[in-house]
């Protein structure tokens, strides 16, 4: 047993084994808050501040396990409605992409539009249009249908489906869908 007090008293006796010993604790309680199983949360609750175990999942905290995806339809000056087309925003990947890759922001913009829109949808569809976010995503679709679309649209209209991006067991799900837009409405 003199052994183990030795030992102990030589690695982590004085100020330095002190500092070890505080260092050990914190490496592991940040490998344990790190761990996804709720058990390990536990140590999460000794850092009342969030200072002292740095969280790694900073950038994905809660990762996206769905993608959303936008479609729109026009209505012409004649009163036909188009058949639904999606707003694509995702692109085939290519290798010089893994270190530089600005498009991409485009479609997280996206994503997070959808994502705070939907924030807004448990009170009313009024109040979710009146949010920056609603009001961003149609300016962004007038313009694509601008950009891309048939001549002569009068107005559209367009929705937002969650899926799983390339699991094709799961099937998408109609989140909503936007009344109908003037095409030429405020910007």
């Amino acid at each position: 047993m003199s052994g183990a007090r030795d030992l102990l008293a030589r690695h982590f006796g004085g100020p330095a084994g002190t500092a070890r010993l505080v260092a050990g604790l914190a490496l592991l309680g940040t490998a344990c808050s790190q761990h996804p199983h709720e058990a390990f949360s536990r140590v999460i609750r000794f850092d009342r501040f969030a200072a002292l175990f740095p969280n790694w999942r900073f950038f994905a905290p809660t990762p996206a396990q769905h993608d959303f995806q936008f479609y729109y339809r026009t209505l012409d000056v004649a009163g036909q409605t188009s058949e639904w087309r999606p707003v694509e925003l995702i692109v085939g990947r290519r290798p010089h992409q893994i270190l530089w890759f600005p498009e991409r922001r485009a479609e997280k913009a996206v994503f997070d539009l959808g994502a705070e829109i939907l924030r807004y949808l448990d009170r009313a569809f009024g109040t979710a249009r009146t949010q920056p976010a609603f009001r961003l995503l149609t300016g962004y679709i007038r313009s694509e249908i601008e950009r891309s679309g048939p001549p002569g649209v009068k107005g559209f209209q367009f929705t937002l489906v969650r899926n799983a991006g390339y699991d094709d067991g799961e099937e998408p799900e109609i989140l909503f869908v936007s009344p109908y837009t003037p095409a030429g409405g405020p910007r």
